[in-house]
């Protein structure tokens, strides 16, 4: 590792960061990194460390170095690879607010927010590769900008770094809770409680490789996931979540695991009666708190429910009334 890299954020610097293992018991160095830095896959990180980028107290560690109490880490990531083969396309965009360091996008069902196998083009990237010319990319895959992700049918607030130093303020908000992301969801039955919280390590199906599900902490990353009663609507209920993690599928894989899975969705809730047709799940980012990553100034942004989210709800409530007479 170059140990003369400068801590900046410029174009072509990379990103240094100096980290310290403060927890009692022992834990692999690739574990713990990934835990660290949300936003990169373990196999990502396992890349970082094999290519020498990762020291720990001044050695190059290894995957299973065991870090213990004190332990200093440094990590080197790369600056981003170039990424000539997206193309930019004309896609309307429902843009929520825009600044030259960041927008935010209030994000259609049935959109990928960036391309991969299946989905190439009709991206939420393609779209904003067209509407801002220059954005930053991410750990050198097809995310440009990127700062989290919603899964293709969620709906809702998503915000994209318009400059370097934005990503990295805003990853940083992110894995450090600064930034807050609160979500609507229809599910199937109702809680015991009015609120509670579901905790549980989140990593591939052991049996279905498409789908996710909580797992022993060996095999996944830990997850948690606050929720809130909002309305009771006979054999459903309309709730709010809040993250502390942003693990892939984590709303729709915990409300399932706890037995209420979100209305709609193809994965986690098969073979289940809806009141209306449903193309997707009923789950919206409803608002994104942050703190600007320039001026420091806290922001909340709002997107509104979607249409088939209303009428769902209307007709819920229209038969929750009936039942009730």
């Amino acid at each position: 590792m170059n140990e003369g890299i400068k801590e900046t954020f410029g174009e072509g610097d990379g990103e240094l960061l100096r980290l310290s293992y403060s927890k009692a018991l022992p834990m692999r160095l690739d574990r713990w990194l990934t835990s660290q830095r949300s936003e990169q896959s373990r196999a990502r990180i396992q890349k970082f460390i094999d290519a020498g980028f990762v020291k720990v107290n001044g050695i190059p560690g290894k995957a299973k170095t065991p870090l213990r109490q004190g332990d200093e880490v440094l990590l080197w990531m790369p600056p981003p690879e170039p990424l000539p083969y997206l193309k930019p396309e004309q896609i309307d965009l429902d843009v929520l607010f825009e600044d030259e360091h960041l927008i935010v996008i209030n994000k259609p069902a049935g959109m990928a927010v960036h391309p991969a196998p299946g989905h190439k083009t009709g991206t939420l990237v393609n779209g904003l590769l067209n509407h801002c010319t220059d954005l930053p990319g991410i750990s050198g895959k097809l995310r440009p900008g990127i700062v989290h992700r919603l899964d293709k049918d969620t709906t809702g607030c998503i915000v994209v770094a318009k400059s370097q130093i934005a990503l990295v303020k805003l990853q940083l908000q992110i894995q450090k809770r600064i930034a807050s992301r609160n979500y609507l969801a229809v599910i199937h039955g109702a809680p015991n409680s009015e609120v509670g919280t579901i905790t549980g390590a989140i990593g591939r199906h052991p049996k279905d490789r498409k789908k996710y599900a909580v797992v022993n902490d060996e095999d996944g990353r830990q997850a948690c996931t606050h929720w809130e009663l909002v309305e009771r609507l006979g054999d459903f209920s309309l709730m709010r979540f809040k993250l502390d993690t942003g693990r892939t599928h984590q709303i729709r894989v915990h409300s399932a695991h706890v037995g209420h899975p979100i209305v709609g969705d193809p994965t986690y809730s098969r073979c289940r009666k809806l009141p209306i047709n449903l193309s997707s799940q009923a789950l919206h980012a409803v608002k994104l708190g942050l703190e600007h990553p320039i001026t420091k100034v806290y922001m909340e942004f709002e997107a509104p429910l979607p249409n088939i989210f209303e009428r769902l709800l209307l007709t819920l409530r229209k038969q929750n009334k009936a039942s009730l007479h």
